[in-house]
């Protein structure tokens, strides 16, 4: 089904109406908190809620992904310039050749990457703690832009933990073993941009189908679902359908599932790769310590 005028007005309108609001841009951040350090304490999940229902040249003909597009790159704008750090349980769930695996969750801590000129201030650093299932239980992974000669820092749990500790290339064979993607893509800004980079690719090739429905929640906050459909399978495009869960206060992506083309009509899309962030604090002051191996809250050594 080709997008009216009439329904890229709506989706205009509804794309705006998801950025009004007080959200993170107008000081209304969720409360500061300490964050967590100990892996061990396991922080409180559910499972991946599944309920639904590059600015353009002026004389640019529209496209129905051009509200989708604005939206992420307002989104963007907010993470870049008013979130620092967060803390969150990630769910994880991807297909790696052919094969889907199963949900594992990791409570995640995060510094987002901050720039003065042509300096970096702040590197980008993550802390990942694996809360399950048992497989990867006890796992901890540390990785710092330009710190540990480039490497990420990792054991495993378990039986495994005899292992040690190994320090490893992020996009190399042993670190992206089971892995759709290395750890320095990981986030909530990196999520925005590699959105951005596939909507802006997608828009070259025609129309599509693109929706937003409010009324889902993920975790138990409120938010409404920007969805792109692909009817016809082409080699460009890499899902038949995707979904992005906007929380409705914070005004960025909590959420973000892909699904292939069903094999029948009968079928139902199978799952390419699903993210959710739950359980998100934002801004709640990590420090260099939260990304430091020889943390002694952390079991990189013991």
């Amino acid at each position: 089904m080709r997008m009216t005028k009439a329904n890229v007005w709506k989706t205009t309108i509804l794309g705006v109406a998801l950025l009004s609001g007080s959200g993170i841009a107008s000081g209304q951040t969720p409360a500061a908190s300490d964050p967590a350090s100990k892996p061990t304490e396991t922080p409180k999940v559910t499972e991946p809620v599944l309920r639904v229902a590059k600015n353009q040249p002026a004389n640019a003909v529209p496209h129905p992904l051009d509200p989708a597009l604005e939206l992420a790159r307002q989104s963007l704008s907010l993470m870049q310039s008013q979130v620092n750090d967060y803390t969150a349980v990630l769910i994880k769930r991807e297909r790696i050749a052919d094969e889907l695996g199963d949900n594992e969750f990791m409570f995640i801590k995060v510094r987002n990457r901050k720039v003065s000129g042509d300096k970096v201030v702040v590197p980008f650093s993550v802390y990942l703690a694996f809360l399950k299932p048992a497989a990867v239980k006890g796992r901890e992974v540390i990785y710092v832009e330009n710190a540990n000669d480039g490497k990420l820092i990792a054991h495993e749990g378990g039986m495994k933990r005899v292992l040690g500790t190994h320090r490893l290339e992020p996009d190399g064979y042993l670190a992206m073993a089971g892995q759709k993607y290395p750890l320095t893509d990981i986030g909530l800004e990196n999520l925005l941009v590699k959105l951005l980079e596939k909507g802006e690719r997608d828009r070259q090739y025609g129309p599509c189908q693109v929706k937003f429905d409010g009324g889902a929640k993920v975790g138990g906050r409120d938010c409404s679902i920007l969805e792109v459909m692909h009817a016809e399978k082409k080699p460009h495009y890499e899902f038949h359908k995707a979904q992005i869960f906007m929380d409705n206060e914070w005004k960025i992506p909590v959420r973000y599932a892909a699904f292939n083309w069903p094999e029948g009509e009968q079928s139902d899309p199978e799952v390419i790769e699903e993210y959710t962030y739950q359980n998100v604090k934002i801004n709640v002051g990590l420090t260099d310590k939260d990304f430091d191996f020889t943390n002694p809250d952390y079991n990189f050594h013991k």
